[in-house]
């Protein structure tokens, strides 16, 4: 099976059906702990903490240019020592794989500046 992190977001064009909740709670636990669901378990969310200001603005350039790379855009929301960062398919205002397959790559990204 592949990982999450592997695969490729595919756009969604609005006629792709939201996941089930049984698969979103499966597809949850192939992420991050951080993850947690928000607005009754149709959106991602994740909030990391630094000690600077720095890093929260190169972690958003670096989830930034994944965003462009796999056409799928996060709420981002940066300030001194946190990111905050939303997941959801905009198009349907619910969750798809492509929003779990996006939280992999950027669980990748925050382990990369946490090491």
């Amino acid at each position: 099976m592949e990982n999450l992190n592997e695969k490729k977001c595919i756009p969604c064009s609005g006629d792709i059906p939201p996941l089930d909740i049984v698969l979103k709670r499966k597809l949850k636990t192939q992420i991050d702990g951080e993850w947690e669901f928000t607005h009754n378990e149709t959106r991602l969310y994740r909030s990391t903490k630094f000690k600077d200001f720095a890093t929260p603005l190169a972690l958003a350039a670096a989830i930034g240019a994944l965003a462009e790379e796999q056409w799928h855009h996060p709420e981002l929301t940066i300030g001194f020592g946190h990111i905050d960062i939303e997941i959801w398919t905009h198009k349907i205002d619910d969750l798809v794989e492509s929003d779990f397959i996006f939280a992999a790559k950027v669980d990748q990204i925050i382990s990369k500046v946490l090491s």
